[in-house]
């Protein structure tokens, strides 16, 4: 127990000390994982042979992910995504086997070895990209749904490749590999005496059945379960919904990552899906911190040592090579600019399957102990690179424009009073309030697909970079009367609002602001009138809870109104005190400013509640009688 406690405790520090200084560092928590477990390993030697255990363990991390991104997959976005899912993440295997099987060639191995080889080094890490892009929220971008197509296609390789690798060892080598698996239980035991029809009939009743209870079984579970009213019950549910799928896709010979995110996709129009996600998730991110982990922890530093530029140099060969097929798949499948390269860079690494693959090919007798210590630490390396790609993506990125400008600019036929840059979902309304209201206007959006939809619904659009002078210029900037900025990006909306406004002193500018330092810098910029992107529904909000704690409509409203009037001055004021590149909770006079605000603004409301409040009880006059 003492024993337990003090691995724990560890593994606990390590996190706790590692991961915050990794992401305040912008280097990212995964990259402070596997430092942590270095440091905890082959450095300090405090950890030992029981991080491979725990690896395995700590592998049901990504299983977890998996069912989790599944909740947010509906079958029909599942669908949607078949062309890439098939052809590029079908390509990305087939192509990348097949270069790391020619570069094995060349360095004098066999064709099994080296196509075996080929095989492991085709897939990439599905724990360290996900979560990547999750923190960097890369997520929704075309480049990071295109990774986690060929991700999910490598997922579901991993069980074909498992039952090709044995065709691959020497006829003898393969017969006494297949008497030890006859004493394996990893499988059910019958399943070893069907033929090969039958146990591909259980392994899709195994998938149909998983299917099925998702739809049918576990909702009515969940709300059973819902009615206890406990948390921790619920919390347990959702573990045992997680583990048990796992359990039945082991039992069959199938990954249980991907039986998870079946079962994730079939439960994602659940009414329980944000309540098993909330349960899930903190266990999904321990577990999979642990993985990172004990793969540092895990490097053997002896081969290291022994070849450190050999193994260094082969783990960039093989990323570069990773890399240069995922480019040219990426040009293929359109992927541009930003991207092209998050495609390229986040998936160049070999992936934690490899090791489960490594292991079996041993077994198999295909990989000799040697080689496969040196493939593991390969495979180790390129993962352990991966945090350095991105911030390399990262690094270029802020070089580059979005690939969405990339259209030709419409040809601008006319000029209205009003300009609108940017269509999204803030300028839509403001621009169907002012053309309904009777009066035209020219809408400008980088956007293409936002701009056909705006077409299909009655308004007229041109695409363009709203930013460019000429595009302005040809929209009629000289002679428009109002030039109104729905721009999402941040950087782009400032520096559209202080061009227009160094050529043109006399045009009203009407701009959009993420938040209160972004109204600073348009201020400074020349913006006329700043509006906070989320204040006024806010304040409807703010105004609803009034009316609904004592306030009568009235009063509501009239708080509502001076809480605007006197917030709006309060933000002219601090903007005098604001020091562009200064957080503000790094400027003393901001601070006191503010605080003197708040007072002032909350005697101001109380004086207001208590005037309203007279008003509400003093007699009315009758005027009629006089």
């Amino acid at each position: 127990m003492e024993s337990f406690l003090f691995q724990a405790s560890l593994y606990l520090i390590a996190v706790v000390l590692a991961v915050p200084v990794a992401s305040r560092l912008g280097l990212g928590s995964v990259l402070g994982y596997l430092v942590a477990g270095i440091v905890i390993g082959p450095v300090f030697g405090l950890v030992g042979s029981e991080t491979k255990d725990l690896q395995h363990f700590a592998e049901f991390g990504v299983v977890m992910m998996l069912f989790l991104i599944g909740l947010e997959l509906e079958p029909r976005a599942l669908w949607g995504m078949r062309d890439r899912l098939l052809g590029l993440g079908g390509l990305q295997i087939v192509v990348t086997t097949l270069v790391v099987t020619l570069g094995v060639l060349a360095m004098g191995q066999s064709w099994r070895i080296a196509l075996t080889l080929g095989i492991i080094l085709s897939l990439s890490s599905t724990a360290i990209v996900l979560q990547t892009l999750s923190e960097k929220s890369l997520m929704p971008t075309q480049g990071g749904r295109s990774a986690f197509s060929v991700l999910l296609m490598q997922d579901i390789a991993v069980i074909p490749m498992l039952a090709f690798l044995p065709l691959l060892a020497l006829p003898g080598a393969r017969a006494l590999a297949k008497a030890q698996a006859a004493d394996s239980h990893a499988t059910l035991p019958f399943l070893q005496q069907l033929p090969g029809w039958g146990v591909t009939l259980v392994t899709l009743g195994a998938v149909a059945a998983v299917a099925l209870a998702g739809h049918y079984l576990i909702r009515p579970l969940y709300s059973f379960v819902h009615r206890a009213r406990l948390r921790e019950v619920n919390t347990a549910l959702a573990l045992m919904i997680v583990v048990t799928i796992a359990t039945l896709m082991l039992m069959v010979g199938l990954s249980p990552a991907l039986g998870a995110f079946l079962a994730g996709v079939v439960l994602a129009n659940s009414e329980f899906k944000h309540e098993i996600e909330s349960d899930i998730a903190p266990f999904k991110g321990l577990l999979l911190g642990l993985f990172f982990i004990t793969v540092g922890a895990g490097i053997d530093v002896d081969t290291f040592l022994s070849k450190p530029v050999t193994l260094v140099g082969l783990a960039l060969a093989l990323m570069i090579a990773k890399g240069a097929v995922l480019y040219g798949l990426g040009k293929l499948f359109k992927l541009k600019g930003r991207n092209q390269w998050l495609f390229t860079l986040g998936l160049a690494q070999a992936g934690e399957f490899g090791f489960v693959l490594t292991a079996f090919a041993v077994k198999q007798r295909i990989l000799p102990n040697a080689l496969a210590g040196e493939l593991l630490l390969v495979i180790a390396l390129s993962m352990f690179l991966t945090p350095l790609f991105f911030i390399l993506h990262d690094v270029l990125a802020k070089r580059m424009k979005d690939e969405s400008v990339t259209h030709e600019a419409d040809e601008i036929d006319e000029q209205q009073p009003v300009i609108i840059a940017g269509v999204g979902r803030f300028g839509q309304v403001v621009n169907r309030m002012v053309t309904m209201s009777g009066f035209q206007t020219t809408v400008l959006d980088h956007d293409l697909k936002v701009i056909q939809l705006l077409r299909k619904f009655g308004f007229k659009g041109y695409v363009g970079d709203p930013t460019r002078p000429e595009l302005l210029r040809a929209a009629g900037l000289a002679q428009a009367s109002v030039l109104v900025v729905c721009l999402d990006d941040r950087a782009a909306a400032t520096r559209l609002v202080a061009y227009a406004r160094r050529q043109r002193d006399d045009l009203h500018i009407i701009a959009r602001a993420r938040d209160r330092e972004h109204v600073f810098e348009l201020h400074r910029a020349g913006a006329d009138d700043i509006v906070r992107e989320y204040f006024d529904g806010a304040l409807r909000i703010g105004r609803y809870v009034l009316e609904n704690v004592g306030l009568s409509d009235y009063e509501a409203r009239e708080m509502e109104r001076t809480f605007f009037k006197l917030d709006r001055a309060a933000v002219r004021d601090l903007a005098d005190l604001w020091t562009p590149g200064v957080p503000a909770d790094k400027n003393p006079a901001y601070i006191a400013r503010a605080k003197e605000l708040n007072r002032e603004l909350e005697a101001a409301l109380l004086a207001k509640y208590s005037q309203t409040r007279e008003e509400k009880t003093e007699p009315r006059r009758d005027t009629a009688a006089e």
